[in-house]
């Protein structure tokens, strides 16, 4: 066995070490753990390694300069907490959440809407954003039925991996590698499936630029083009966790799984129609994004490619 392998097989120790501990915390330790871990990125961790400025940075594209440091700082906080938080309820969700206790764990907002999309007969594009705990949001549809494809990336680690595609794939969902995801989408959109995907990456050089909080950033346009190309229904979402006032009677966590906004795709033939359509779900996510700003994942660069760059190639090629 090469060394490779054997630090692979060492992350996966390690990996699995921790989920036992985990598993074998009552809630409100592990909520301690999170809580404590969150402290030690904000002010143990050096802010390079925490990316504490890319973070901040992030926050006053988003929010502006009326945003002060404390209160960004504030944010951040929160979201190492949430961060920490989630990976606990990762490794809980399997003990901790059924069908038969959803109403306990769950806020449906807007639960008609998303009804009526996936019972209408056409294929169903699902976006979200790394945002809240996405991973409970495609956990629970499979519990009621509704599997979907779930679009990721694979995992350096395939130990990890494996354990991730299997967590992923418990309540009947599928795995997507998202590095050549295109055939396997358009047969779920062909045979009029379901499929999930994050919408709020940085697309690079071949992105479309629509406004996210503000400033442009560059979207996925396959997107869109999906949507247009199979007349599929766009149904913007996500879980994020509730206050702990409003968990006084439940034995683990309360989320609010909720259906921001369902996109009909037919409302966009026109020439412009993939930008708008891209613009209607990145305003939608953001909408989603504002009711909970520390369960976003600030530290990701989203807007890292600059709005000007496929000017300067037009410029230069002319």
């Amino acid at each position: 066995m090469s060394l490779f392998n054997l630090r692979q097989l060492l992350e996966y120790t390690i990996f699995q070490t921790l989920l036992f501990v985990v598993k074998c915390l009552p809630v409100r330790s592990s909520i301690v753990l999170a809580e404590g871990l969150a402290w030690m990125m904000m002010r143990v961790v050096p802010k390079k390694l925490s990316r504490h400025d890319v973070a901040k940075d992030n926050l006053k594209f988003a929010f502006g300069e009326s945003l002060s440091d404390d209160q960004a700082n504030r944010i951040i906080h929160g979201m190492w907490r949430h961060l920490f938080r989630m990976v606990c309820e990762m490794v809980q969700l399997p003990r901790r959440f059924r069908l038969a206790n959803c109403a306990e764990i769950l806020d449906f907002e807007r639960r008609n809407d998303c009804v009526k999309a996936l019972c209408s007969g056409r294929p169903v594009l699902f976006l979200g954003g790394h945002f809240g705990n996405w991973e409970i949001s495609v956990n629970t549809f499979g519990h009621f039925g509704f599997p979907m494809g779930v679009v990721a990336r694979h995992l350096d680690n395939p130990y990890l991996h494996k354990w991730f595609k299997e967590f992923r794939e418990s309540t009947g969902n599928s795995l997507i590698l998202k590095h050549g995801a295109g055939s396997e989408l358009s047969d779920i959109m062909e045979k009029r499936g379901m499929a999930s995907l994050l919408c709020d990456q940085d697309a690079g050089r071949s992105g479309v630029f629509v406004d996210f909080f503000g400033r442009p950033a560059s979207t996925f346009k396959s997107i869109a083009l999906l949507a247009l190309q199979y007349n599929a229904l766009v149904v913007v979402g996500g879980a994020f966790r509730l206050p702990e006032a409003s968990q006084k009677d439940c034995r683990w966590v309360r989320f609010s799984l909720t259906t921001q906004d369902v996109i009909d795709p037919s409302d966009f033939q026109g020439v412009n129609g993939i930008n708008e359509l891209t613009q209607r779900f990145t305003t939608s996510l953001e909408a989603l994004i504002r009711k909970a700003p520390e369960q976003y994942f600030w530290v990701h660069r989203r807007w890292k490619t600059p709005s000007n760059v496929r000017r300067k190639r037009r410029e230069t090629a002319a």
